[in-house]
């Protein structure tokens, strides 16, 4: 039987998730399987891996093919570093206490280079959040700016409005006066 670790594929549509398992090569994508070994979720950022990395290796060391994408999984989760240092172990290069402080140190490295990628992310998306409201205040401050230069418009033209309207009314009581005034000398 040819055995071949892939992934079977679950969720919705539009929104894949993937079980990682062992079945024979034969067997339908999501049909029968010997073993799920774990799960991969592509829609987070990055993407999430859930590994049972005893069962993983087993499989690797008893011959079972990966794809190519199941390959790469367990590459990014070490199976095959360990597969190639215990095999070391087996000629005779070192011991398994070496093997194993080589793979913690390499563990390490790869968690701390995880790490380092998460800060500048979150570094990058609090960059680009206060850029945007920067942005978004000069654009509000523009607009407050347009505002209160059209109120102090309008204020002006009202403050000359009424002051045409009280010359004009003052004009108007001049005229109206002093026709008053000459009536009674006339007569």
């Amino acid at each position: 039987m040819a055995t071949k670790i892939r992934l079977q594929r679950g969720g919705r549509k539009g929104y894949a998730f993937y079980s990682i398992v062992i079945a024979d090569a034969r067997a339908p994508r999501d049909g029968k399987f010997t073993e799920k070994i774990g799960t991969y979720n592509p829609n987070t950022n990055p993407a999430t891996v859930d590994l049972n990395f005893e069962r993983a290796l087993y499989w690797v060391e008893t011959g079972a093919q990966p794809t190519d994408t199941v390959r790469n999984i367990l590459k990014g989760g070490g199976v095959y570093l360990m597969k190639h240092l215990r095999g070391g172990v087996k000629k005779g290069a070192f011991d398994e206490a070496a093997a194993q402080q080589k793979f913690d140190a390499w563990k390490e490295v790869k968690v701390k280079g995880n790490q380092t990628v998460r800060e500048q992310e979150e570094k990058a998306k609090k960059e680009a959040i206060k850029a945007e409201l920067e942005a978004e205040k000069k654009i509000n401050e523009e607009i407050a700016k347009k505002v209160a230069d059209k109120k102090a418009a309008e204020v002006a033209a009202k403050a000359e409005a009424e002051a045409a309207q009280t010359a004009e009314e003052t004009a108007a009581e001049t005229v109206v006066e002093a026709p008053a005034e000459e009536a009674p000398a006339e007569a």
